[in-house]
């Protein structure tokens, strides 16, 4: 493996090179809440970064978070202070008790692309009780199997992206496997959400410190840790379809150590009507084999060494029980195991005698081991297993060098394992059965440097070196920039390089549940990712984030007559937007919209949309909150998806799924202090839908439940 001379030039050199830069950096953090970024507040274009301290420069590496959804109280922090104002004050200028802008929590660095964040609160308010069914609400992303009857089909894309196309983190770390048959991948379906304290998802150069698979974006899932008070939280639910969800938490402190304990059950037997033509619709015109429980167990331990130094563990299992619903397939009675594992270490460190120098070091261990089994169409039975198992190191250097110049800087180490069998007892596959064992091993180093050139005008240079034992090494560089052009509007933009390796399973694994056969002779996908967009502050309430975005994919993998192929080339383009208003102190509203246009751009499907991949998807919220009470309306529309995965004889490739539009509510009321009553009604309309090929939504279903804070 050869290491470019580019890349040799780049990475010994960025930290000289970065020390050099003398421009004033305009943005600080603030430790309220607040709406927009620091670039584009009013009277904010030109602070006095004389005043700023390297603790306040440091806060510029932190994610910017833009979806906040629908708030509920905290103050609103008036827009027209100095940035050097927010930097020495701890309370806001407008009082107002109830009253938050929605849109932005906290006052952080600007990036060259969207970031969004979705908190515990917005959660909780959606009623979520996946990863899946949180991630729909946010801009870019179309889930399309969600809710009551979903599986690990979860049907997936953030900007036409796959799930393997897109890079997903615990608290920084891998969780994704790459593993893409049926009975394996990222089953976001089966993440609960109880352990959750945030989710972050950016693009862009983000990929230069997280992995060049990241053709969609980067999704961070952010666990809760213990505060050291104790405290114990409680939550029971149940609703349609013998649905239950159970979960509680501990935390409190032991010495130096604080700790957070929790626990969560999640069960539904999802038997409701379906129409005629449905995917598993049994004799009694219910769906069939649609069951699901899952069981979730999070630890985490936090001690501060001293004033400088910090230790963290984290442990988080899954263990998923549930049946399988095929797209388009009448009655099927696999059945699919699947447990998770991910524990992870780190270490963070303030280097020399400043806040300026941060250096953080993670080591963790993930695996997923899946058992698929079952009869089909009780003509012959087959199972499959997949263990995949990946040790990961990581450090990280945050280093703000001079008040105008940051540098993000380190290395990544995996090594993956995959093994498994495949068995059939149907005679003409008899042949393929067997067990398989492979591996890889995965080198990156990463360095992304953030310039603010001048007051308005931000620059972010990233590159990142890659090394593999299979594909050899290769260069991934991504460049971008963001433009104040007043207080109120700012444009960005970035560019990044990509490549995503086939999967070991696609190399090697015979997939028992389609029948598709490995191919060993696969390339790596590659291509480039783009975006450009503005961000916009119409009032002081009213914020707006637009977005086009495309990529050009080549070699893209798929499957060809029963076999893991390279199809040759997909151009994505599209547009998101995301708009937040606060109406007044105890009502607020967002929209989020997204259009995909997923071509394939050769083969026999040249000019098709991809399978799957809406045109359109549309989430409309508005709140209101006082005291206690919260009442929250969604609004949901989905334009329908091309029916391309295994469709029945009577249907074309080439058509889609009808559209649908579906409304939500969600009820909070408080019943004592620390015990509320919660209530989730979910398609008000009780139309039933096709959410994806033969797989339908029920009608009116219903969620009630308690939750206790003490």
């Amino acid at each position: 493996m050869k290491l470019s001379l580019f890349g040799i030039a780049f990475l010994s050199s960025a930290a000289w090179i970065c020390v050099f830069t003398q421009s004033s950096y305009g943005a600080e953090a603030s430790a309220k809440p607040n709406l927009i970024p620091s670039a584009i507040l009013p009277d904010q274009s030109l602070p006095d970064t004389a005043s700023l301290t390297p603790a306040h420069l440091q806060d510029f590496q932190k994610p910017l978070t833009e979806a906040r959804l629908l708030q509920s109280n905290s103050a609103t922090v008036s827009l027209e202070r100095k940035a050097t104002d927010i930097a020495q004050q701890e309370e806001p200028l407008d009082s107002s008790p109830e009253e938050e802008i929605v849109g932005v929590e906290k006052l952080q660095k600007p990036t060259s692309t969207p970031v969004y964040t979705i908190e515990a609160d917005e959660i909780r308010r959606e009623s979520a009780d996946s990863l899946a069914e949180i991630l729909r609400g946010l801009p870019g992303f179309a889930v399309n199997d969600v809710g009551f009857g979903a599986d690990i089909h979860t049907g997936t894309f953030y900007r036409g992206a796959s799930i393997n196309q897109s890079v997903f983190l615990l608290n920084g770390r891998p969780i994704g496997t790459n593993v893409n048959t049926y009975h394996g991948g990222t089953d976001l379906n089966s993440i609960p959400t109880g352990a959750i304290e945030r989710v972050e998802l950016s693009s862009g150069t983000a990929a230069t410190l997280y992995g060049s698979e990241s053709v969609g974006g980067v999704v961070n899932v952010v666990t809760k840790k213990g505060t050291g008070i104790r405290q114990f939280n409680g939550f029971a639910q149940l609703g349609s379809f013998s649905s239950s969800n159970y979960r509680g938490s501990y935390s409190g402190s032991l010495g130096a150590v604080d700790y957070l304990f929790s626990y969560q059950r999640f069960k539904a037997e999802n038997d409701y009507r379906v129409p005629v033509g449905a995917a598993n619709r049994g004799a009694d015109g219910r769906l069939f084999n649609g069951d699901s429980t899952q069981d979730n167990y999070y630890g985490n331990l936090s001690l501060d060494l001293n004033d400088r130094n910090s230790l963290s563990l984290d442990v988080s299992t899954v263990t998923s029980r549930r049946g399988l619903l095929y797209f388009g397939f009448p009655l099927q009675r696999d059945r699919l195991d699947h447990d998770t594992v991910n524990l992870g270490l780190t270490w963070k460190a303030l280097v020399g005698n400043g806040e300026d120098s941060t250096l953080n070091t993670t080591l963790s261990f993930n695996q997923d081991y899946f058992s698929t089994y079952g009869p089909t169409q009780a003509v012959f039975f087959r199972r499959g297993i997949l263990n995949s198992r990946s040790f990961n190191a990581r450090v990280e250097h945050d280093w703000q060098t001079s008040k105008t110049n940051n540098l993000r800087w380190g290395f990544d180490l995996q090594n993956s394992q995959l093994n498994g069998e495949a068995f059939s007892t149907l005679p003409r596959l008899a042949q393929l059965n067997g067990e398989f064992d492979r591996d890889r091993f995965q080198a990156a180093l990463f360095a992304l440097n953030t310039w603010q050139i001048t007051n308005n005008f931000q620059a972010e240079l990233g590159l990142r070196q890659n090394f593999t034992s299979e594909f050899g090494s290769y260069l991934n560089p991504s460049v971008g920039a963001r433009w104040a052009l007043s207080p109120n509007l700012a444009l960005r933009g970035s560019w990044v390089s990509v490549h995503r390796n086939p999967g070991l399973d696609q190399l090697y694994a015979f997939d028992t549940v389609h029948n598709w056969l490995p191919n060993p002779d696969l390339k790596p996908e590659t291509g480039s990712s783009w975006t450009t967009g503005f961000d916009v502050q119409l009032a002081k309430s009213f914020t707006a984030q637009v977005t086009y975005f495309g990529s050009r994919l080549n070699d893209r993998i798929s499957v060809q007559s029963g076999r893991w192929a390279n199809i040759g080339v997909v151009n994505t383009n599209g547009i998101e937007a995301a708009l937040r208003w606060q109406v007044s102190s105890q009502w607020s509203t967002f929209a989020n919209y997204t259009y995909t246009d997923a071509k394939i751009g050769s083969g026999v499907e040249r000019g098709l949309q991809l399978s799957t991949v809406p045109f359109s998807v549309a989430r409309f919220g508005i709140g209101y909150a006082s005291n206690g009470w919260e009442v929250n309306l969604y609004a949901n529309y989905f334009s329908g998806a091309r029916r391309a995965l295994f469709t029945l004889a009577s249907d074309s490739p080439r058509d889609f799924s009808p559209s649908w539009f579906s409304f939500d509510l969600g009820l909070r009321i408080p019943v004592t202090r620390g015990l509320g009553l919660t209530v989730f009604l979910e398609n008000l309309a009780d139309r039933s839908y096709e959410k994806a090929n033969r797989i339908y939504q029920p009608g009116l279903t219903y969620r009630v439940g308690l939750v206790s804070d003490f």
